[in-house]
Formats: structure tokens, C-alpha cells, sequence
């Protein structure tokens, strides 16, 4: 499976054999919030994509530790999705993810109530191809900032590569 940032947000494309589908609302992540005494917390979280933002939900997301630390304003989050093309021969990608969340009511995979709505403002992507890694070439993250919609609701993006 390969992913990959596009004007919209994050897209699938060309799935494979062993995973027929591209939906990622299947997929673990690792959300990173930070707490009001200053403490990191990273919890793996499943997720859901509309094309724009990411949703965090749950059965009781209110007395999680990570929507806590958000309703107390601290609304910067890091967010993980990774998996392995293959281990022989090892082939890492991951997506990491710099945003903002809020907390929404939305209809959701656990039904109506509240989640997380993060906001992607940098991500940087890395070895989404899946290829394996060797000496003879250099795999290195592709850095994107995303811009806030604009009144008309479009989306832009500006691609650089991470130093």
C-alpha cells in the first residue's frame, strides 16, 4: 500500500495483493499529546480520514488522558502512521504527522459523540513506495507544510525536502 500526501490530504494508491484495500480507517497510529505539567503521553489510536482531517475517537474518549490534555489547551499533537512493506528486506515508510487537534461531536466509526479532530500542519513522509532499503541509494523524508483552507475552501500544499 502506498500513501502519500496529496493537495487534498492523505491518499492511498495501488494496493496489493496481500491488502486489496486502501482504506486507512483500519490502521493504527501513535498519537503523541502533552499534558498540562508539561508530560508527553503517546498512545496508539485507531483513525479515520475524510480527506482533510484526521479523527480520534473511542468508547469513552472523554476520560482518556489524551482528550484531556487537549480540552486543557494544550491542542498540539504528533501523530504516527507506519507500517513495514517488508521485513526481508526491511522496508520501513511512516508518515508523521505535526498538527493541531480540537474537540468535535461528529458521527464516527464508534458511532455519534465526541472525537479529535486534528488539523495537519507538517508532514513528512518517508519511503512510501515501500522499496528496500540498500547502499546504492538514498531514501530521504519529503517534507510538506499545509496551509489552512482558504475562504473558498481549496487547499494547497508546498512540497520540500527535509534537510
Amino acid at each position: 500500500m502506498s500513501w502519500r500526501w496529496t493537495r487534498g490530504g492523505l491518499s492511498c494508491r495501488s494496493p496489493t495483493k496481500r491488502s486489496p484495500t486502501c482504506a486507512p480507517n483500519g490502521w493504527l497510529a501513535r498519537l503523541a499529546t502533552v499534558a498540562p505539567d508539561g508530560q508527553p503521553d503517546v498512545v496508539p489510536v485507531g483513525f479515520e480520514f475524510d480527506g482533510r482531517h484526521l479523527y480520534v475517537g473511542g468508547l469513552d474518549p472523554a476520560r482518556t488522558r489524551k482528550f484531556r490534555n487537549v480540552q486543557a489547551g494544550n491542542t498540539k499533537v504528533a501523530l504516527v502512521i507506519d507500517d513495514l512493506a517488508s521485513v526481508r528486506p526491511w522496508s520501513p515508510r511512516y508518515l508523521r504527522i505535526y498538527g493541531t487537534a480540537e474537540l468535535v461531536e461528529r458521527p464516527g466509526q464508534f458511532g455519534p459523540g465526541p472525537y479529535m479532530q486534528i488539523t495537519p500542519t507538517v508532514s513528512w513522509s518517508f519511503n512510501l513506495d515501500g522499496r528496500s532499503f540498500t547502499h546504492d541509494r538514498e531514501v530521504v523524508p519529503s517534507r510538506t507544510v499545509h496551509h489552512a483552507a482558504d475562504p473558498t475552501g481549496s487547499r494547497s500544499a508546498s512540497r520540500a525536502t527535509v534537510e
